[in-house]
């Protein structure tokens, strides 16, 4: 093992682009490691320009959260990474969950000299209703999301023909809450030619849901 650890030193010193090398020795740890099932083995340093935010995230910060998050990576550094996806046709990464981690780089100096303007990352395999669903799963297990953005996502996965129990299954979503969504959102009219499940629907009560809201 010692061997090894000063080959890989020397390399490592002969290396012109260390953060190169570090990304390859980290992906070459990845596809021999038992644990490659979870993206946690593999956290990659990625120049912030090839990392995207997506378009659907429904999490918003308070500016105050936001002071907290740079004062928690100004003293602790970064000790979460940004999850992403790699999009061919972007040929960038896409942030699933993380936007405001990477917007702490972005916005403060002192973390972007730090990081030598790169942001931890790790990359998961998912078409873009998974991609969405896994972005509200993150921000629901943290209570940190915004009903418009949920419209939006719901909204998207209706259309592309999920059912509600996909939905529900994929969203982490009571079945009440979900029907809750669709009704006071105005899902019924937007969606009044969509088959929804009879046994869902009775259920809905405009006073039980008013009650709820109070």
């Amino acid at each position: 093992m010692d061997a090894l650890k000063k080959q890989i030193r020397k390399q490592f010193d002969k290396a012109d682009d260390k953060f190169a090398f570090l990304n390859e020795l980290r992906d070459f740890l990845f596809d021999i490691s038992p644990e490659k099932d979870n993206p946690v083995e593999r956290v990659l340093w990625i120049e912030k320009d090839m990392v995207v935010a997506n378009n659907y995230n429904p999490n918003s910060v308070a500016e105050k959260e936001m002071n907290l998050l740079y004062t928690s990576v100004r003293e602790d550094g970064y000790t979460q990474p940004i999850v992403t996806i790699w999009d061919d046709d972007l040929q960038k990464y896409v942030i699933v969950d993380g936007f405001h981690r990477n917007l702490i780089l972005r916005k403060y100096p002192d973390i972007n000299e730090r990081c030598h303007g790169r942001l931890p990352i790790v990359v998961i395999d998912k078409d873009i209703d998974q991609r969405m669903a896994s972005t509200v799963r993150h921000n629901r297990a943290r209570g940190s999301h915004s009903v418009d953005g949920m419209v939006n996502i719901l909204f998207k996965m209706m259309k592309d023909g999920c059912s509600e129990k996909e939905i529900c299954d994929k969203l982490g979503l009571e079945k009440r809450e979900f029907v809750k969504m669709k009704y006071i959102t105005g899902f019924a009219k937007i969606f009044k030619d969509y088959e929804y499940s009879k046994a869902v629907d009775k259920i809905i009560d405009t006073k039980t849901l008013r009650n709820d809201e109070d």
